[in-house]
């Protein structure tokens, strides 16, 4: 816990409040019922941050379990080909601490955070270590490397205020989106505009 934390939960009269929480949900591995959250989930979102502090968040992707549990301290994610900007690769090259936030928005409507240490791995190093891992399904869309998690810190998001959603089919095609492309004008291109407002 950081001196932050701590002075913030004075302040504000949660001292005892966080003290049992800590004690109660914060886990330094993945107990049974969060590894097979993990395995179940198709999205999360990525916290990284450069070695300055400047912070990127970002969100991931994959058919579920695309999050594998190795064991029960260690996770590990593909990268695929993006924009090219590699923020998150970046960052962790600099500063290995990430944050991840899974968020189950359609099922048990409660999340799952996992802080961490990160480490970039060959795609090849982690199979010949791993060789029950997939391989994706998405033709020609293959991991160069990985992203292995070493667990540090595992606990609950409740339930509050996250919000129940459905889930489109992917067969609809009613909305005309490109599951898996890289067109960059299939994918969004520049929706906000922001290449046209340019400099």
């Amino acid at each position: 816990m950081g001196i932050g934390e701590q002075r913030l939960q004075q302040q504000l009269g949660t001292t005892v409040r966080a003290e049992r929480f800590n004690g109660e949900q914060v886990l330094d591995r993945l107990n049974v019922r969060m590894r097979e959250f993990v395995a179940r989930q198709e999205m999360f979102f990525l916290a990284t941050a450069d070695a300055g502090g400047a912070c990127d968040n970002t969100f991931r992707a994959g058919p579920p379990g695309f999050l594998h549990v190795l064991d029960e301290r260690t996770l590990a994610y593909p990268e695929y080909r993006g924009n090219g900007v590699l923020a998150s690769l970046g960052n962790i090259e600099e500063n290995p601490r990430v944050a991840i936030l899974l968020i189950d928005f359609f099922h048990d409507r409660i999340g799952l955070h996992i802080n961490g240490r990160a480490r970039i791995v060959d795609d090849a190093v982690l199979r010949a270590a791993h060789p029950w891992l997939p391989a994706d399904g998405v033709p020609g869309r293959r991991p160069v490397v990985w992203v292995e998690v070493t667990v540090e810190e595992a606990y609950v998001h409740c339930a509050k205020h996250i919000p129940q959603l459905c889930k489109a089919s992917r067969d609809s095609g009613g909305d005309g989106r490109a599951w898996g492309t890289d067109d960059a004008r299939r994918k969004g291109g520049d929706f906000f505009g922001a290449a046209a407002g340019g400099p």
